[in-house]
């Protein structure tokens, strides 16, 4: 079946929550949070879904000012379905949501730090966190 791909900014927060369970994403997210979770799916500016038939099998989450830089922070395909080009085209189909301007920034999974460079992404080795804190 083939792979669709679409912007879904309505995203169902369980639908969400599944992709990352089944691409092993939900290990280090608060899939456990559904307010966190909702507050993801509801601050995200752009959300592109891979679908095969029904079924979600990719999403791509962003957070973006349309004109320098987009953060993708979650890009997760199914387990099932990787080694597809599926990243890929997620990727792709964020950029040209915002028409290719800016740069597109992520933090890779661990697992993941191979796959950015063998796609034409560019390692940045200057990249600093705050981590939540509690008030």
């Amino acid at each position: 079946m083939a792979i669709t791909y679409a912007l879904e900014p309505e995203l169902d927060v369980d639908e969400f929550i599944d992709i990352l369970r089944r691409s092993t994403l939900a290990e280090r997210r608060p899939i456990d949070d559904l307010c966190k979770m909702t507050g993801m799916v509801a601050g995200a500016d752009i959300i592109v879904v891979a679908r095969s038939g029904d079924k979600a099998v990719g999403v791509a989450r962003s957070v973006s000012d349309g004109h320098y830089c987009t953060y993708l922070s979650d890009l997760a395909v199914d387990v099932e379905f990787q080694r597809q080009g599926i990243g890929r085209q997620l990727i792709d189909e964020t950029h040209k949501a915002i028409g290719y301007r800016g740069n597109l920034i992520l933090l890779a999974a661990p697992a993941a730090r191979e796959y950015y460079p063998h796609i034409g992404m560019e390692a940045h080795d200057s990249c600093w966190i705050q981590s939540e804190k509690s008030e």
